[in-house]
């Protein structure tokens, strides 16, 4: 079995757009207030309440242009929230619809071909363990709500004999 883990929006790239900076089509985020449910914050990972003021802009979750570098509209809290930190179980923003794409990417973040799949949440971390299993797959987006990402065990040090 291959341990997976949840990751959020960089804390780094939350912080720029609360200081006023640019999305990845070099604009400002929107603010808008959230109506309820539907506007995912993919900082924290949970839904933006309803009355909450939001941020809505451009965001490409990719080191670098190339053609599988994926931008979208996403979501972020106006005001600065916690980084989702439970990375090893299924975040609350991820059981508010029935089903969300999954797809496998390689090292160098291109899409891997054959392994987009309309998955039910129940099954989203069985299948990206499945992904993930595979040599060729580095990472699993979706539709930037999160990163699901393989955890690599530490390495071992050796620390000499004890006396």
């Amino acid at each position: 079995m291959t341990a997976i883990r949840f990751a959020a929006m960089p804390t780094a790239d939350a912080r720029a757009l609360w200081s006023g900076g640019r999305d990845a089509y070099d604009g400002l985020p929107e603010t808008m207030v959230s109506d309820g449910p539907g506007h995912p914050c993919r900082h924290c990972l949970r839904n933006i309440d309803e009355g909450e003021e939001l941020l809505v802009f451009a965001y490409r979750p990719f080191p670098e242009l190339q053609p599988y570098a994926e931008t979208g509209p996403i979501f972020l809290h106006k005001q600065p929230c916690p980084r989702y930190a439970a990375e090893e179980i299924l975040p609350p923003v991820l059981t508010t619809s029935r089903d969300f794409i999954v797809r496998g990417y390689s090292a160098n973040d291109r899409i891997v071909y054959g392994t987009g799949a309309v998955t039910a949440i129940a099954d989203i971390p069985a299948y990206a363990e499945t992904l993930l299993a595979r040599p060729e797959i580095a990472a699993r987006n979706n539709c930037f709500q999160c990163r699901i990402d393989k955890v690599k065990a530490p390495a071992l040090v050796e620390t000499g004999a004890l006396a």
